[in-house]
């Protein structure tokens, strides 16, 4: 679905027409970078085979320059980006196994006393909190997102409320809904849908009146659970189309599906009651697969012990504008800076809220048995383990001299390492948001000096020192890689865009057929952070089956890793993470530079 440039307003896009476009890098600049992030995945005869491939893809007048003059052609055909439609499309839209495990993501959020077993006043509290920034975005008084004290691109706000995913053949669309218009949101309990709105006859009900409703939901919903519509949403893409198509046949499901998709968000009130940092994070990432729409952009979680998280849909968002919204929630709630409203003297009178109907047929009904079926099946397959480290955090890292992000990047290789006694090719997401309509690029975290500054730590023979420094240089590398990375010169994007402009009945050039290539974006771990001290949960699936899934948060005082895999080594992955993490401060610790001279 190609994107718009709309017109824009507000502070939030007030820098969206001067925002530079997504650049293509020179031939030179990726091969150069490419075969340095290869090198330490390959033997030397595997990389002598790449080298030559490379130097063949660079030859003047060869396959290489052709396919950079047809991505150039193609930037200077748009006024977008020359990523962004493809990305969408290549990424998500057209990605058709199931949302559920291999695109949406989660949070889980922290706990108030307040909160302990009410959870319809959490639940009230968080969408008045939501409806703040839903306001401040429709406003666009929201300032942009920045960084190094220049804005970020802001396009993906226009996807954060009143938005869904709808299947699709051959790929999803995204369907928006006028926020002015739509200010219900939808309010899931026991499989049944239920209508809130929130501004009545032109007025925003109160958190107070919200927590009513709620209530009223949770008398109406009773004890008894609906067959799961919900459930249809966790299919693989192409049968969720087709049984969709079937199902708004109907007028009755048509409405109500129209309810679902033009809500603000939805708010799921599940029956259980986790405790645990795993029974959280697994709920708010797959629950029971029934109490959700998967589809809706986010959906807000709330347990009957009054636990909470979030879980989000990817296709048009990243986490970054999700992240913000629910940390602009999160601490208002915290520091009593949202404006909670005052109910008028006849709140009594509210109309409780509707329930949705559907009308199923047997086959439909017999649908929603098998969507069920495959999603127990699908998690099933998958274990989820939540390392929690507790010895200390971010303050402490940026007191060793290094980075935090690095710094964790480098546990995980170091884990791996222990735990498998070889590296892999690793994915952490890298914003190209200071360009108009950016998204990621990759960071490959594996380099040659993170390889040598693994196997120094195991290394009886080194000095505490000399290991110290040779985790210094990995770090350093990590960083500098990330820094091209965000100016959009990784190597993923551009090989990509190269790769998609290969007519058909071409050949491909041999960079894209040798093995090194695969192996090289075969992510055994895809990683990722968002921090916020409001989290204790943050996650989402493998994207290979012989990988891992590692989210990973670097709090003040606590680092956080969320493992997800079918079922490998998530447990020796823990240990060896607790493990690294106490070593690697002992070497950083020999190793801090000098304090700088005052000038």
């Amino acid at each position: 679905m190609p994107v718009s440039t709309p017109t824009t307003r507000g502070k939030l896009f007030a820098h969206q027409a001067s925002l530079p476009k997504l650049p293509v890098p020179t031939l030179q600049e990726t091969c150069a970078t490419y075969l340095r992030s290869v090198r330490p995945l390959v033997d030397d005869a595997a990389f002598a085979k790449t080298t030559a491939a490379v130097q063949e893809f660079l030859k003047p007048g060869g396959r290489g320059e052709e396919l950079q003059k047809r991505l150039i052609d193609r930037d200077n055909s748009v006024s977008t980006s020359w990523l962004i439609d493809w990305w969408n499309s290549y990424s998500y839209m057209g990605y058709r196994d199931p949302v559920v495990v291999w695109v949406n993501y989660f949070f889980t959020f922290v706990d108030y006393k307040k909160y302990r077993n009410n959870p319809a006043l959490r639940a009230a509290e968080m969408i008045t909190g939501a409806f703040e920034f839903r306001r401040q975005i429709v406003t666009e008084e929201l300032a942009p997102d920045m960084a190094r004290g220049g804005p970020l691109c802001s396009h993906q706000y226009r996807f954060l409320f009143n938005s869904t995913r709808i299947p699709k053949i051959p790929e999803d669309i995204t369907r928006n809904s006028d926020p002015n218009t739509n200010n219900h949101v939808i309010v899931m309990r026991h499989n049944k849908f239920f209508v809130l709105d929130i501004v009545v006859k032109g007025r925003q009900l109160s958190t107070a009146e919200i927590e009513k409703q709620l209530l009223k939901i949770y008398e109406l919903a009773g004890t008894s659970k609906d067959i799961a519509i919900g459930s249809l949403t966790t299919q693989d893409r192409d049968s969720w189309a087709k049984i969709r198509d079937e199902l708004i046949k109907s007028p009755i499901n048509k409405a109500s599906l129209d309810k679902i998709e033009t809500a603000a968000f939805v708010v799921c009130l599940d029956d259980t009651k986790p405790v645990t940092y795993e029974q959280r994070s697994k709920s708010c990432w797959v629950g029971d697969g029934k109490n959700r729409f998967f589809d809706k952009s986010f959906q807000f979680i709330v347990f009957d012990n009054g636990v909470a998280g979030f879980n989000g849909e990817h296709s048009m968002m990243d986490a970054t504008p999700l992240n913000r919204m629910c940390d602009f929630v999160l601490e208002g709630l915290a520091n009593g800076t949202i404006n909670h409203g005052v109910p008028p003297s006849n709140f009594e009178r509210l109309t409780p809220p509707e329930k949705l109907s559907f009308k199923l047929s047997a086959h439909l009904a017999n649908e929603i048995v098998i969507a069920e079926k495959k999603f127990n099946e699908l998690v099933a397959r998958h274990e989820l383990t939540v390392v929690v480290f507790d010895g200390y955090g971010k303050n402490a890292i940026k007191k060793l001299g290094c980075s935090p992000d690095a710094y964790a990047q480098m546990a995980i290789q170091l884990a791996y390492y222990k735990t498998y006694g070889r590296c892999c090719a690793t994915y952490e997401s890298a914003q190209t948001k200071k360009y108009a309509y950016g998204r990621t690029e990759t960071g490959r975290s594996v380099s040659i000096e993170s390889v040598a500054w693994v196997k120094a730590m195991q290394d009886t023979d080194l000095s505490v020192k000399e290991k110290g420094e040779l985790g210094r240089k990995a770090i350093a590398s990590q960083s500098s890689y990330m820094a091209k990375a965000v100016e959009g010169k990784g190597v993923d994007r551009h090989l990509l865009g190269l790769r998609l402009l290969i007519k058909e009945g071409e050949e491909k050039p041999s960079i894209f057929t040798d093995p090194s290539y695969a192996l090289s974006c075969h992510w055994n771990l895809s990683t990722s952070q968002i921090s916020s001290e409001y989290y204790n949960g943050y996650g989402w699936g493998e994207v290979v089956a012989d990988g891992y899934g590692c989210a990973y948060m670097v709090n003040n005082d606590v680092l956080q890793f969320n493992l997800v895999s079918q079922k490998l080594k998530n447990e020796e992955m823990r240990f060896h993470l607790l493990e690294a993490l106490r070593e690697m401060k002992v070497v950083f610790q020999a190793t801090v530079p000098p304090p700088k001279a005052k000038l």
